[in-house]
């Protein structure tokens, strides 16, 4: 038999929070903004206090993070999206410093025990199973380890498959919604996506499993990649860049050695024409990011392309991804657990793309990162770098022959300073660095 369900209100079902519980909210396209607006509305009223709200990027407003909930909600971003970063930066809101696919560790272990989880879900089918669909991320995990699990079910939720089905008997309380999923349209693509796209392309081989974000450089990336062969995917999620490819055939799976023919992710961004893709597709599996960011499982695929991007890095290579100096901008995400996994897998590509400039054409390419600035990908770790101007491989390069082929890919206004900068840090043997080592 299946679980007997009773619907109650929004209202009824914020009241399962107590004052110091923490709260893990389902993220990105399914962030639960009824619930939250409840959960708001409790806290207004001085009905709870000191309540932890945790998660990962979610989209649209987050009020719980404004001044006014000071006391009230303190918000453990476990990713700083846009939407909490103004409030991040002020010190109202915060973030924890962890790699994307050990998210779901902290939850598992009891480090950040939760007592309330909240996600959307689809439709019951008749074996009493629902789906997490587009967010597997950390929640399941929060859905397997809370005291009370609150479900929405919300019938645009699409049916995905893998780790995102799970039984009735998870979920304690249920909501209903009908909301729209929350849909992101990708923005044309500039000059210099284009440029960087091309020089990624390069390097991505026939056979390659691929790993990539969401945005410009992705998605110019995949746009150039109608004449490779058998690619696959795994990855900590996918856009709507990746649906030409499927349809023309070029991404197939069939080179993977784990999940051959499948499409592996732990969440999706996208529109609505990519979760109507997802919906019943059992070539997709939507997995536990202790899967999909796992080193030890992604290095099992050959020839995995890690494809991932900075706000910053230093003439030797060091990697500045989740911060500007001091103020925190976004996270650790998955970069590490790909640039790894990407090195220990056969034929692996491992890739930090970027604009060699800002919009306000400040070089991202500098003698030494803005003090403050969170070293994400370390030197050991850096292999390929690239901009618009080029492709470069560090791995295996000394410090000098490093600043040599990462200033080449600069824009050229920038290259005498940092040449200059280069010379005044390693002295005047600088200067006799073989120039041809450091492509």
């Amino acid at each position: 038999m299946h679980k007997e369900i009773k619907i109650v209100s929004f209202e009824e079902a914020a009241k399962v929070i107590k004052s110091g519980d923490r709260v893990h909210l389902h993220s990105v396209a399914l962030t639960p903004h009824k619930f939250i607006n409840a959960m708001c509305d409790r806290g207004r009223n001085g009905e709870i206090y000191d309540v932890t709200i945790q998660h990962i990027h979610t989209e649209g407003p987050a009020p719980y993070a404004d001044p006014e909930f000071e006391g009230i909600f303190n918000l453990e971003s476990l990713f700083v999206g846009a939407n909490v970063r103004k409030q991040t930066q002020a010190g109202y809101a915060d973030y924890i410093p962890v790699f994307l696919g050990e998210t779901q560790q902290l939850i598992r272990e009891g480090i950040l025990n939760v007592n309330v989880a909240v996600v959307q879900v689809s439709t019951p089918d008749k074996h009493g199973f629902v789906s997490l669909g587009t967010s597997v991320e950390a929640s399941k995990a929060a859905v397997e380890e809370a005291d009370t699990v609150v479900a929405i079910i919300n019938p645009n939720v699409p049916r995905a498959f893998g780790d995102a089905m799970m039984p009735l008997s998870n979920f304690d309380i249920f909501c209903e919604d009908n909301s729209p999923l929350i849909e992101h349209h990708n923005a044309p693509l500039s000059e210099m996506d284009i440029a960087i796209g091309k020089n990624v392309a390069e390097l991505i081989p026939d056979g390659a499993c691929l790993q990539m974000g969401i945005g410009g450089i992705p998605n110019a990336v995949l746009a150039q990649l109608g004449n490779h062969k058998d690619l696959g995917v795994h990855t900590e999620m996918f856009a709507d860049g990746l649906l030409p490819l499927v349809e023309s055939g070029v991404v197939n799976g069939r080179n993977k050695k784990l999940d051959p023919g499948k499409i592996v992710a732990g969440f999706l961004m996208g529109t609505k024409e990519l979760y109507d893709f997802v919906d019943d597709n059992p070539g997709v599996l939507m997995m536990d990011v202790a899967y999909t960011n796992g080193v030890g499982i992604i290095k099992q695929n050959p020839k995995v392309c890690a494809i991932n991007s900075a706000l910053s890095i230093d003439i030797t290579g060091q990697v500045c991804a989740d911060s500007i100096g001091t103020k925190h901008y976004s996270g650790v995400g998955g970069q590490i657990d790909f640039t790894r996994g990407a090195a220990a897998s056969e034929g692996g590509v491992p890739i930090i793309a970027m604009p060699s400039v800002t919009g306000k054409g400040i070089s991202k390419i500098t003698p030494t990162l803005l003090t403050g600035s969170g070293v994400v990908t370390t030197r050991n770790n850096m292999r390929w770098f690239v901009t618009e101007h080029g492709a470069v491989n560090l791995f295996g390069k000394s410090l000098q022959q490093r600043a040599k082929a990462i200033i080449s890919v600069a824009h050229p206004n920038f290259r005498e300073e940092l040449d200059k900068a280069a010379f005044e840090r390693f002295g005047s043997h600088y200067h006799f660095v073989n120039k041809i080592t450091a492509k």
